[in-house]
C-alpha cells in the first residue's frame, strides 16, 4: 500500500470546519510563530493483515498563542480523530480504525514561546 497517511490526516482535518482553515499541516517548514497550527508527523507503524492494511502512528502537535484555544484545539483534534475519521474514505484511504496512544500534553515551545498541546493515535487503514 502506498498511502501517506500524514496526507490522509491532513485532507481530512483540512475539510472540518471545525478546524481554522489552514491550520493543518503536514510540513513544520510552513509554520510561521504566531499562526494557530496543527502540525502532524508519522512516528511508526507496520504493516498488518496479510500486508492489505497499515498502522500509522501519528502524533499531532498544536501550536497557538493563545493557551485556552490551544487546547481547545488538540482536544477538537483528538475528538475528530478518534470518533469522527472511522469508516471514513479520505484520499484513496479507508480508515478502519482509530485508537488513542497518547492525550494531548503541554509542550510550550521555548523557541517562539508560543503553547504547544501535543498526542498521538494509531490510525488503520487501507486502500478504499
Amino acid at each position: 500500500m502506498k498511502l501517506d497517511p500524514v496526507e490522509v490526516l491532513v485532507t481530512y482535518l483540512r475539510s472540518l470546519p471545525d478546524i481554522p482553515a489552514g491550520a493543518p499541516k503536514g510540513d513544520m517548514t510552513e509554520h510561521v510563530a504566531g499562526d494557530t497550527t496543527v502540525y502532524l508527523e508519522h512516528s511508526g507503524g507496520y504493516r498488518l493483515v496479510r500486508d492489505s492494511a497499515d498502522r500509522a502512528d501519528i502524533e499531532y502537535s498544536v501550536y497557538s498563542v493563545d493557551r485556552k484555544q490551544c487546547i481547545d484545539l488538540a482536544m477538537t483534534v483528538r475528538e475528530k480523530l478518534l470518533e469522527a475519521l472511522p469508516g471514513r474514505a479520505v484520499t484513496g484511504a479507508l480508515v478502519l480504525d482509530v485508537e488513542d496512544i497518547a492525550s494531548p500534553s503541554y509542550y510550550p515551545d521555548e523557541s517562539s514561546r508560543e503553547h504547544m498541546y501535543g498526542g498521538e493515535v494509531a490510525v488503520f487503514l487501507t486502500t478504499a
